[in-house]
């Protein structure tokens, strides 16, 4: 006789559905991935823009996520078939992100990266939906669909790095606009596909706003403090992307062993993106383990490992380069860390947030998170990381690394203290219908 109480095993994920859902993740990624690591550099180096100017520009780009959950997310819940916003979305967004390979003002470049913001950031936040809701088992399913977002991301980022190298040596920031290039026409390419995209549509259910539905659920623990805790750490989060690939390309400039230098470059090209990739790779690893332990280790300690791993990058980074010839292994590692950073707090946090929320709510929900972890987060860590950039410059303008990634070091200590003391215990306080 069986037993009525044993938990229902979800059916196997069908083949050309996960195929599907992996090149939506591929391409999502790829698109972001091919300019985001090397915009500092190429504003401050082409286009002659100023730390204020600069970060700026990383701050407009959080303006789409901000208005997102209340545009994006209402018209995929109630009125848009997903797939279809997501395909208009992304044509548009390729046509407008080529143009920032020429145009040369500070003005022109601000209002392209604000009209771009706002048409791909929702996208990021309907790709999950998308698959949320045709995933036959959340836990055991998304790891292996949305690691192939990690992938589209290091194969443009390697691919950008040898493309500098072998067409730009010589002019190698100049040659950093390619990298838009390619990103308008991935975004044409990903507008294409998802016409083929299962189709996903709105919820039928009610006629309230889906975003303030989904404001009204967020206001319970554990959500409630996801989301404070998600302010600070996308700070710290954006210290990374602002200022890693001209660390980068600084700590290489002054050597760990000449030979290390020539393999790095070698492998992972030049400019700082592709070496960023090392991130990526990690998170591939730390992606497949979380199906295998989400069942058994909790959302709150999955949680702690994750900001416990963003104070243990900046700490590398910060200290690394004076460890002699272990400096370059060792700001390998902080790169390394983000594999921990991102798999178990952000795309946890994920997880989290759509278990705790109801299903017709769901994408808003998923934007609301977004609009947090890349909409507030960013534009607040933006002006932060570009305060500290100046704050940590010497008297002859050279910067100081210590003292620049220090500051968010002690930040994610803090977060850390705050998780383990105030978020709520246990795998799951509710699970959602």
């Amino acid at each position: 006789m069986s037993d009525s109480t044993a938990p229902a095993i979800a059916p196997p994920l069908p083949s050309g559905l996960n195929f599907k859902l992996s090149v939506m993740m591929f391409l999502q990624y790829a698109i972001w991935g091919a300019w985001l690591p090397l915009l500092w550099p190429f504003l401050e180096n082409v286009r002659g823009l100023d730390s204020g100017q600069i970060t700026n520009m990383f701050a407009v780009g959080a303006v789409g996520m901000i208005i997102a959950p209340f545009v994006a997310g209402q018209l995929a819940d109630r009125h848009f078939s997903t797939e279809r916003m997501l395909a208009i979305s992304h044509m548009l967004g390729g046509v407008l992100v080529w143009q920032l390979a020429t145009i040369e003002t500070y003005s022109g470049f601000l209002i392209f990266s604000l009209l771009y913001s706002l048409i791909y950031s929702p996208t990021l936040a309907l790709t999950n939906s998308l698959a949320f809701h045709h995933l036959p088992d959340r836990d055991r399913d998304f790891g292996r669909v949305r690691v192939w977002g990690t992938v589209g991301w290091i194969v443009v980022g390697i691919g950008i790095g040898q493309w500098l190298a072998a067409r730009h040596s010589d002019a190698l920031f100049e040659g950093m606009a390619d990298a838009f290039r390619l990103s308008g026409i991935l975004g044409v390419v990903m507008g294409l596909f998802c016409f083929l995209l299962p189709h996903t549509p709105p919820s039928k259910s009610g006629k309230k706003n889906a975003s303030l539905e989904a404001m009204g659920e967020i206001r319970r623990q554990p959500l409630v403090m996801l989301f404070l805790l998600a302010v600070p750490i996308s700070c710290i989060h954006q210290f990374y992307f602002v200022h890693t690939s001209r660390f980068l390309i600084t700590i290489q400039e002054q050597g760990a062993g000449q030979g290390m230098t020539d393999a790095i470059d070698w492998v992972f090209g030049v400019g700082g993106g592709g070496l960023m990739t090392v991130g990526q790779m990690a998170e591939i690893g730390v992606l497949a383990l979380i199906p295998l332990v989400a069942k058994k280790v909790s959302r709150k300690s999955l949680l702690a490992v994750g900001i416990a791993a963003y104070g243990v990058r900046m700490l590398l980074f910060a200290y690394g380069p004076d460890w002699g010839a272990l400096g370059l292994p060792a700001v390998i590692l902080g790169l390394a860390m983000h594999g921990l950073c991102f798999g178990c707090f952000i795309f946890v946090a994920f997880m989290v947030v759509d278990e705790e929320t109801s299903t017709d709510v769901r994408a808003s929900a998923q934007s609301l998170f977004n609009l947090v972890i890349i909409g507030i987060g960013v534009l607040v860590g933006s002006k932060i990381a570009g305060y500290v950039a100046s704050w940590a410059k010497d008297a002859q303008g050279k910067t100081d690394f210590t003292r620049l990634f220090g500051i968010p070091m002690y930040a994610a200590l803090g977060c850390l203290v705050v998780l383990l003391l105030f978020y709520p215990g246990g795998r799951r306080s509710r699970t959602a219908a």
